[in-house]
């Protein structure tokens, strides 16, 4: 079955995007399919803004906090670091939950 984005609590999820500086988060993989279940979890892509300095514990952070409120795991992928041959399918495919 697939995710209905309508159960997401979006406005929640844009409330911790501006705290992260996140330029963009889309939702792509399973949960877009028929094939996504309860045991699924949620890849996400995001973009950070510009001018906005990204580590490796940020990224942490912002996974940890987006699983809690989704209740599921969360596969977090920076869109820059899509590899080349997933890259094109991910952008066609994905669906926006935050974009400024």
């Amino acid at each position: 079955m697939r995710l209905r984005l309508q159960e997401l609590p979006l406005s929640e999820v844009e409330a911790l995007c501006r705290r992260f500086e996140v330029g963009e988060l889309s939702l792509f993989g399973s949960a877009l399919r028929e094939d996504f279940g309860p045991e699924s979890d949620l890849d996400l892509l995001v973009e950070f803004r510009p001018a906005t300095r990204v580590g490796l514990m940020t990224l942490a952070r912002l996974q940890r906090e987006l699983s809690s409120l989704l209740g599921r795991s969360v596969d977090l992928v920076p869109k820059g670091g899509l590899k080349p041959l997933l890259r094109q399918t991910v952008l066609a495919e994905r669906e926006v939950l935050y974009a400024v």
